[in-house]
């Protein structure tokens, strides 16, 4: 957890707002971002593949300073009219990050 707590407070750039053992929190523009720790509790966890946590950045070059240093796992492309790439967090954890094409 405080592996995961500070790989987040640096990316979203605000401290967690509720730390605890089993989960954690941060408050994000309106929207909750949980973290689990589902081995604390023995809790049996199945890896999923249609579903990706996905964050928008106002702009391409924010979201290129936030890509640095992450190990990338989907490569930064224009798709349609976004600019999308995915990044393993601490825990192993695939994100997209992904803003407009500018015009």
């Amino acid at each position: 957890m405080e592996r995961a707590i500070k790989f987040y407070e640096e990316f979203f750039e605000q401290e967690v707002s509720e730390k605890g053992d089993v989960g954690s929190c941060f408050e994000v523009d309106g929207f909750r971002f949980n973290l689990f720790a589902y081995k604390v509790v023995n809790e049996k966890h199945i890896f999923g593949s249609n579903c990706l946590p996905s964050l928008h950045f106002d702009t391409l070059e924010k979201m290129k300073e936030k890509l640095e240093g992450k190990e990338i796992c989907f490569p930064l492309m224009q798709i349609g009219k976004n600019w999308v790439a995915e990044f393993v967090d601490s825990e192993g954890n695939h994100i997209e990050v992904y803003t407009a094409v500018s015009q």
